[in-house]
């Protein structure tokens, strides 16, 4: 992840097809050839997902030679010039013993995700997975010797969540690909460049281990990144697609594959107002990075995540929220801590999140958000109303009103020249967002 190429790499589905970055360029959204038929209902009803970076960047943890190295700690290599020799051997300082699968997951769960995404491999090229296409892995560089990977996905399984995985294109450790600066003291990788005649070879490198991915650990999902590395083309792209597509058609792909194709957008770190017209995902880190950096306390409140995960819902979006653990296998406390408060308010209010839709709103709404189910309107109000009224902007007459925290007690209806409204407590039920349920007859019509 780089939030400098937020612009690059953002992707945005529209009218069947989707839009490459700044390009303007557009393309079909599949190729032709074997049917692509990702398995979108589960995705689409999980709406909250885990995003875990994790390698041996845990190691340094944003800190080289005495000094903090800022944009995120899995970029250090890069953003502090390692050269190779210097950065692979923090692989023998790399010793989780307090990893837990069971204990990851259980926290996932506890936070109302429903599914988990983690870096098989980042830009670095260190694989978190026993790979038998390198030993630059976790199993066979490291003291530790074990595979987290394969200890995940039954974890998450018995938790009811869905497993997944994230993979860089762009591999600073490869051969097959050149720095931008090569350097023996001061190298500078980003962006990377094929070496002369080896883009064929880095691409059946990229398969073998997604193969791998998808018939030893199961992967329900590619997140693909990096794409922006110089030299990765149209016919690539499709070349990796076509071959994930032939392993398994239902693997949902993201869109940082490049090129228009993928199942989905992945704006990064920001919130589109509106949502955006096709599937889509907003990934975000809980504090300023994605990989554990030690310094790093600037903590997003679980207020301000709760109302960013309503705010994808009512967009029609999901919200991957990022945990970045450190060397010796923990998530952050402070990170553990916000996502129980987000799973306390979801074990209440979850009914308005999980498989909703997005709101049937073209405007945004005074007292904060809605999502609907057929026959159902929520209404998520994070700003209560000192008039005691919610005006909501549509003709349909209420069947029925309440709070999804009390169903029992009905709120009382009335309407009115702008809208329905809807005569709430005069105090909030809950402080951080309260949901009010609307029960319509037909599908909500606006005004």
């Amino acid at each position: 992840m780089k939030f400098k190429q937020l612009a690059m790499t953002m992707i945005f589905a529209a009218a069947g097809a989707l839009t490459l970055g700044n390009s303007g360029k557009t393309f079909a959204a599949a190729p032709a050839g074997k049917k692509h038929t990702a398995d979108m209902r589960w995705w689409k009803k999980a709406r909250f997902g885990m995003f875990i970076h994790w390698g041996l960047y845990a190691v340094p943890a944003g800190v080289w030679h005495g000094k903090h190295i800022g944009e995120g700690g899995e970029w250090i290599k890069n953003n502090a010039h390692i050269p190779n020799r210097q950065y692979n051997a923090l692989a023998r300082k790399f010793d989780p013993v307090d990893f837990n699968a069971n204990q990851w997951a259980t926290i996932a769960r506890k936070a109302g995700m429903k599914y988990m995404v983690i870096t098989s491999k980042h830009h670095d090229g260190f694989c978190m997975f026993n790979t038998k296409a390198t030993n630059f892995n976790v199993v066979k560089a490291t003291p530790w010797h074990k595979d987290p990977l394969a200890m995940l996905p039954a974890a998450c399984k018995a938790q009811g969540i869905t497993f997944c995985t994230y993979y860089s294109i762009m591999d600073w450790h490869s051969r097959d690909q050149v720095p931008a600066h090569p350097s023996a003291t001061h190298p500078t990788y980003n962006p990377t460049h094929f070496a002369p005649g080896r883009g064929e070879a880095y691409l059946h490198y990229m398969e073998r281990q997604l193969h791998e991915l998808v018939t030893q650990y199961h992967t329900h999902l590619f997140w693909f990144d990096g794409q922006w590395m110089h030299g990765w083309d149209r016919s690539d792209a499709r070349q990796l697609y076509t071959y994930i597509r032939s392993i398994d058609p239902t693997i949902i792909i993201n869109s940082r594959i490049g090129f228009g194709y993928g199942d989905y957008a992945t704006p990064e770190q920001s919130i589109p107002p509106r949502g955006l017209p096709g599937p889509w995902e907003t990934c975000m880190t809980i504090n300023n990075t994605w990989g554990y950096v030690s310094w790093d306390h600037h903590w997003k409140s679980s207020t301000m995540l709760i109302h960013h995960l309503i705010h994808c819902a009512s967009g029609g979006g999901n919200f991957l929220l990022n945990v970045g653990p450190t060397a010796k296998g923990i998530i952050p406390k402070p990170e553990v801590r916000r996502l129980m408060a987000m799973g306390k308010w979801l074990r209440v209010n979850g009914d308005a999140i999980y498989g909703s839709h997005r709101t049937p709103f073209a405007k945004a709404l005074s007292f904060g958000y809605a999502t609907q189910k057929p026959g159902k309107l929520f209404l998520e109000v994070t700003k209560w109303p000192k008039s005691r009224t919610l005006v909501v902007p549509m003709h349909n007459k209420i069947v029925r009103a309440y709070l999804l925290s009390n169903p029992y007690i009905p709120l009382q209806t009335a309407s009115g020249h702008d809208g329905q409204l809807v005569y709430v407590p005069a105090q909030a039920p809950d402080s951080v967002a309260t949901v009010v349920v609307l029960q319509v007859d037909g599908a909500v019509r606006p005004m």
